[in-house]
């Protein structure tokens, strides 16, 4: 059998020439016990090392198969096609949600072996990635060593991190960077064509690769470039993901995709695949200033955690010392213009509005500190002296080398009068990154078989209680190529004993009722809108930069009920992009209030002045693996009275397949279908 190329040029697909999928599979899932960061009842894979994955990561990119490519001819669950209700459905080998560092990463490594759809929810370009200043840690100066960045990752990540993620990313991590390279990445080089390291706070040594001080979107074009012009892997820009499809298979549960709002046309379509990648960033949105682009509302973390996948470490979420502040209003993007902390790495100092500088009196790294130490020192003097921001200046460093490396931070600041090169920059902390997420295994894998997460939206365990600087590129990338081998088997595994359950997402699709797609009346809009505003201030003012035990379990309850309200509009309404968006904020901002109230300690991210110092029995990660109160009055609940339903767009209520029920669940189980019962109960005979 063969793949067809978009183009229509058949691809010929060889047997995978190791054991059976079946056999492959198991013999990398017997190595889960090795992790005893990560448990779950789920098949799942997890290693401490990956000595295949070098087959795909070896592999140039081109546009033609591997020879070890999926071969469709073990599969049960076998169509044309043509056979599908196109409308409603798109079948793929790998489906990747995100289109960032780790996303690409994954797709263009995937790619190799099979069909590949990216869903991403604004442009490709759109994300985090792009927007991130400093750099990619790689341990390249032969005076460096994996050991010392192993060590600057624990110590920032107060302990609270899982070895074998962090050895694993300090050790694989030159290699992938160097892949970039290869790829086509332009990095800044020093005269003799080496790559240019830099430092930044926390690290021991100059570790930082970067393209000047815009490495984000140089790295993104590079993986765009790469992955548009691969004729495995299809884009799908502006397209929203609502909600994972999950279904029991053998006793365990698997994802099969997930159910998207094309924003454009306002269509619904189900993605049915073996393999599921997260790779869809973190929740900035959740507070009122942030870094993060508007796309960063949470959708990755709350879809996984509808799903049932864990959760782990929420509470810790990093607020970056170094923000721009400007008294005009926020920009249209939602986002804070931020200022790298490579800019305190190459000599920037901290000052208050006096001009003293006040990191002396903090901490003996200074301004080189660990982020949450600087920003909290900032904190502190702001709450002290009353003052709106600080001050980091660079003007002492010549004016050739501040342009040379870090062009964008001086233009952006010239925009709004300020000359760096003369000039301090007023600063302020603002939200930056979450080190929790979808607790995964070091393959990648999460407690969902088929669900694979890399990213922000991911808890690899890397981090611990705090990101060391540009870790983050670092971990897209590694856990992106580790994910790949895992997730190769895992759709062979599938496709041999999912069949069934693959075959009938397909058919089941239903977007009808609360899934279909419905224009906002006004009355809705508003309330929306003003809802959103009440939930970032309450994050701010209730789960910040400095915690305490009794605004966080009030905060809590709030949440719960604002929970409440959300998800019962949503059943009243139908789906829309602002609605969807506020769910998750929602639901993300419950789960780093109830983290936050469950640790009984002040470790990295996290300060509680109830609890100010460490403790060493709760030196272990704060994993949810479900709703933290019953939902089970949910149903019993209304939406607010003055919100009345609406009517769907002309045409959309009635996308449904003729055959099925018009109020399907997102778990693609149809307890009423008399035919899936059969189906099973026939699989189950064969079993026994």
């Amino acid at each position: 059998m063969s793949l067809l190329c978009p183009t229509g040029t058949r691809i010929p697909q060889h047997r995978h020439r190791s054991a059976s999928a079946a056999h492959a599979y198991a013999r990398v899932s017997k190595l889960a016990a090795d992790s005893g960061w990560f448990s779950s009842k789920a098949p799942r894979v997890a290693s401490t090392s990956v000595q295949r994955i070098s087959r795909a990561a070896s592999n140039p990119i081109r546009c033609q198969a591997s020879p070890y490519s999926l071969d469709p001819s073990i599969a049960s669950f076998q169509y044309h096609p043509a056979e599908l209700p196109t409308s409603l459905v798109q079948s793929h080998d790998f489906l990747v949600l995100g289109s960032g560092i780790a996303g690409l990463t994954y797709a263009l490594k995937v790619a190799e072996f099979g069909r590949v759809a990216v869903v991403t929810k604004a442009t490709a370009d759109e994300g985090c990635t792009t927007y991130a200043q400093g750099g990619v840690c790689a341990v390249l100066d032969p005076l460096d060593s994996v050991e010392k960045h192993v060590q600057d990752t624990m110590v920032a990540g107060a302990h609270l991190n899982n070895p074998g993620a962090v050895d694993a990313v300090c050790r694989e991590g030159p290699k992938a960077v160097l892949e970039l390279v290869q790829l086509g990445a332009q990095f800044t080089t020093n005269s003799d064509g080496s790559l240019h390291l830099t430092k930044e706070g926390g690290h021991s040594d100059r570790r930082i690769v970067h393209a000047a001080d815009i490495t984000g979107r140089e790295i993104e074009r590079t993986l765009i470039q790469a992955a548009k012009s691969h004729c495995n892997i299809t884009f799908f820009e502006d397209h929203l993901a609502q909600d994972l499809l999950h279904d029991e298979v053998n006793g365990a549960s698997h994802c099969l995709g997930a159910d998207v709002l094309d924003q454009e046309t306002g269509t619904m379509t189900r993605f049915v695949a073996p393999v599921t990648l997260l790779a869809t960033g973190g929740g900035g949105q959740v507070y009122p200033n942030t870094t993060n682009p508007s796309v960063s509302t949470g959708d990755g973390m709350a879809m996984a955690y509808r799903a049932k996948a864990s959760m782990a470490n929420m509470e810790f979420v990093q607020f970056h010392p170094t923000a721009f502040y400007s008294d005009a209003a926020p920009a249209a993007s939602g986002r804070t213009f931020l200022i790298s902390e490579a800019l305190r790495g190459e000599g920037g100092l901290l000052y208050n509005q006096s001009m003293e500088r006040f990191m002396p009196q903090y901490d003996a790294r200074l301004e080189l500190a660990p982020r949450d130490v600087v920003a909290r020192s900032i904190q502190d003097q702001m709450m002290k002296r009353g003052e709106s921001h600080v001050l980091l200046d660079v003007s002492h460093e010549s004016a050739s080398k501040i342009m040379k490396h870090f062009p964008n931070i001086a233009a952006q600041c010239q925009q709004s009068g300020i000359d760096i090169t003369r000039q301090p920059i007023p600063v302020v902390p603002a939200q930056h990154y979450m080190c929790g997420g979808v607790q995964t295994g070091l393959l990648g894998e999460t407690n969902l078989a088929g669900l694979f997460a890399c990213g922000e939206v991911a808890c690899t365990g890397l981090h611990g209680a705090n990101r060391l600087a540009s870790n983050s590129l670092l971990e897209g990338l590694v856990f992106a190529n580790r994910a790949v081998e895992a997730s190769v088997c895992h759709a062979e595994y599938a496709l041999k004993h999912a069949g069934s359950a693959l075959h009938h997402a397909a058919w089941s699709a239903d977007f009808v009722g609360s899934k279909a797609p419905a224009v906002l009346s006004a009355a809705s809009s508003k309330w929306i809108s003003a809802t959103r505003k009440e939930l970032t201030s309450l994050m701010w003012a209730n789960a910040g930069i400095v915690r305490n035990t009794t605004d966080m379990q009030t905060g809590l309850i709030r949440l719960g009920s604002l929970c409440q309200e959300v998800r019962s509009l949503v059943k009243s309404t139908g789906v829309s992009t602002a609605l969807t968006e506020l769910q998750n904020l929602a639901t993300v901002g419950e789960l780093i209030m109830a983290s936050a109230v469950q640790r009984k300690e002040s470790r990295g991210l996290h300060f509680c002045v109830d609890f100010p110092f460490v403790a060493q029995d709760q030196c272990s990660p704060t994993v949810i693996k479900s709703s933290m109160r019953r939902r089970s009055e949910m149903s019993k609940m209304k939406a607010p009275s003055h919100l009345m339903r609406v009517q769907s767009r002309s045409g959309f209520g009635a996308q449904s397949r003729s055959g099925f029920g018009a109020k399907a669940p997102v778990s693609v189980k149809d307890k009423s279908s008399s035919q899936k019962s059969r189906e099973l109960s026939r699989l189950r005979s064969q079993r026994e």
